[in-house]
């Protein structure tokens, strides 16, 4: 596996390769990472510009559990320029969606909880949107790279999907 490293509008971001794809991916500089080159730099700039709203450079994921990963394949679904509460992602990965106090026992809550849990354990964060996960009331909760990151991904995200809505 080989670091490398960008400099975007959100500051240094890393992300490490190996012989089967984007492995991890890491707000920050890592030290010894390279210059960022080649598909994966080229898609990350181009995200970052406002000219790619889905990523086609092949992954490895590494690790996770099954509900890990089924929360990670949940995220790549969520439309560019949308978001989806955990709960929603609870129900979309089978585990129950609701609150504490709807008649659930609280399981509802602790499989936002877990949600909650999976996106913070997410290897390639971006590429696989954790940032479009927010809270059941609308509120940006919880993100490896800090609220002020994530509020700028989505803002991005908004004002590209508001042109391209627009554009035809």
């Amino acid at each position: 596996m080989n670091w490398y490293q960008l400099d975007t509008p959100i500051g240094d971001l890393s992300y490490a390769l190996d012989e089967a794809g984007v492995c991890a991916v890491h707000f920050g500089p890592k030290e010894g990472a390279e210059p960022g080159s080649g598909p994966v730099a080229d898609e990350l700039n181009a995200y970052f510009a406002g000219e790619l709203t889905s990523f086609s450079v092949p992954l490895h994921v590494r690790k996770g559990t099954e509900f890990e990963r089924a929360v990670w394949e949940q995220m790549k679904l969520i439309p560019y320029g949308e978001t989806r509460s955990y709960g929603y992602v609870a129900g979309a990965v089978g585990e129950p969606a609701g609150v504490v106090g709807w008649g659930d026992g609280g399981r509802g809550k602790a499989a936002a909880q877990a949600v909650g849990i999976a996106c913070n354990r997410n290897p390639l964060p971006i590429i696989v949107p954790c940032h479009r996960i927010i809270g059941a009331d609308g509120k940006l909760v919880g993100f490896g790279g800090g609220l002020r990151l994530k509020r700028m991904l989505l803002e991005l995200e908004a004002k590209v999907k508001m042109q391209l809505d627009w554009a035809g």
